[in-house]
């Protein structure tokens, strides 16, 4: 196996105590995030992991950073930050993963194996970067959007800016005579 995510666990693989750190920067991948926020394609994504050797498995855990972009969803301003989360995946060794499953454990059978001499980490990666995403993602907290009838930047307008809307559904009766000589609109 090889690729971008793909680090050697050769030395590691059946020696239980034992750690090792691994430091990788690929290039990001076109789909790491949503419409709204994701990992800038082709962008450095730093993974910082450190891998234990265990009795079932190898855990990896570490951080992974790299640089957002996207747009605000109140008032759609770029927005560029950068993002951090860690990752902690326990690998199974294939024979243990099999025991478990065997024994009915369910969670067990999407558990990611060591194949091999290899971990594949995208996955996880993807999964750790994606749940950390934020569902509406704002350009600051406070952000008062765009007015829904002008579309300008609330933060830009005048103090008490509004318009005076009528429901479409009620515009006939504007100009009805309430037959006291007074219209509806109050004249």
């Amino acid at each position: 196996m090889s690729g971008a995510f793909t680090v050697s666990v050769r030395d590691l693989s059946r020696r239980a105590g034992s750690v090792r750190d691994v430091h990788l920067t690929i290039p990001a991948p076109d789909d790491l995030g949503s419409e709204v926020l994701r990992i800038e394609p082709g962008s450095p994504l730093d993974l910082d992991l450190t891998l234990h050797a265990v009795s079932d498995g190898i855990l990896v855990t570490g951080p992974v950073s790299g640089k957002l972009v996207g747009e605000c969803a109140r008032c759609l301003d770029p927005i560029e930050d950068s993002l951090t989360v860690e990752l902690g995946e326990l690998y199974y060794h294939p024979d243990v993963r099999d025991r478990l499953v065997a024994d009915g454990d369910e969670d067990a059978k999407e558990a990611p194996v060591v194949e091999g001499d290899d971990l594949d980490v995208e996955t996880e990666v993807r999964d750790a970067v994606v749940l950390d995403l934020p569902f509406t993602p704002l350009c600051e907290p406070n952000c008062p959007g765009l007015c829904p009838v002008c579309g300008i930047h609330l933060r830009d307008a005048e103090e008490g800016h509004s318009h005076d809307v009528i429901d479409p559904r009620w515009a006939k009766l504007e100009g009805l005579d309430l037959g006291d000589g007074t219209a509806r609109d109050g004249e």
